[in-house]
C-alpha cells in the first residue's frame, strides 16, 4: 500500500502542526507518514503537543520546530499533501512545493494561547486534536490510489467544511 506524505503547515510549528504529524504518522490506516514545518518556527514543541504526540505512540525524539524550507529543496521527501492549520501559515507566501502537491487549509484555533488552568488548556489541545484525528480520518477513507489529483484537491478543500 502507498504512504501518503504530508505537511503540516503552521507558523511557529509547536502545537497544532506538531499534533497533526504525530496523528497522521500514527494513524490507524497506516496510509500516512506526517511531517510538520513552520514560516518561523520557534525553539521548542510546546510541552502539551509533546506530550499527547508521545502518548499516541509518536517518537519524543521527532518532536521538534522545524523550518518549512527543510521541505522544499530537491532532496526534500516528495509531500502528497499540504496542509496549514493556521490562519497566519494560509495568509503567508509559502514556498514552491516540488510535485504539485494538493494543498488545502484546516484552521484551528491556537490552543497554546487558551488562559486558565492546566486542565483548561490540555482540554484547549484535545479539542484540536480531535479536530485534527476527525479530517485526517476522512482523508483516510478515500480511495486515493483511485482518484485523479483534482479529484484529490477538491476532497483536501472539502474535508475542511465537513468536520
Amino acid at each position: 500500500m502507498k504512504k501518503y506524505n504530508i505537511l503540516f503547515i503552521c507558523t511557529h510549528n509547536s502545537a497544532r502542526s506538531i499534533l497533526a504529524e504525530a496523528i497522521a504518522s500514527t494513524h490507524e490506516s497506516g496510509k500516512f507518514v506526517g511531517f510538520s514545518a513552520g514560516s518561523t518556527p520557534g525553539d521548542v514543541v510546546n510541552p502539551i503537543a509533546a506530550e499527547l504526540a508521545v502518548h499516541m505512540g509518536y517518537p519524543a525524539e521527532k518532536l521538534r520546530s522545524k523550518t518549512w524550507d527543510e521541505y522544499g529543496g530537491t532532496n526534500a521527501p516528495h509531500m502528497d499533501f499540504i496542509i496549514t492549520v493556521c490562519d497566519n501559515a494560509a495568509g503567508e507566501v509559502c514556498p514552491f512545493w516540488p510535485g504539485k502537491p494538493a494543498s488545502a487549509h484546516w484552521g484551528f484555533p491556537d490552543p497554546s494561547l487558551v488562559q486558565g488552568t492546566d486542565a483548561v488548556k490540555r482540554h484547549a489541545f484535545k479539542d484540536v486534536m480531535i479536530g485534527l484525528k476527525k479530517r485526517i480520518d476522512l482523508l483516510a477513507d478515500l480511495p486515493l490510489h483511485t482518484l485523479d489529483h483534482m479529484t484529490i484537491q477538491g476532497h483536501l478543500v472539502n474535508i475542511h467544511t465537513q468536520s
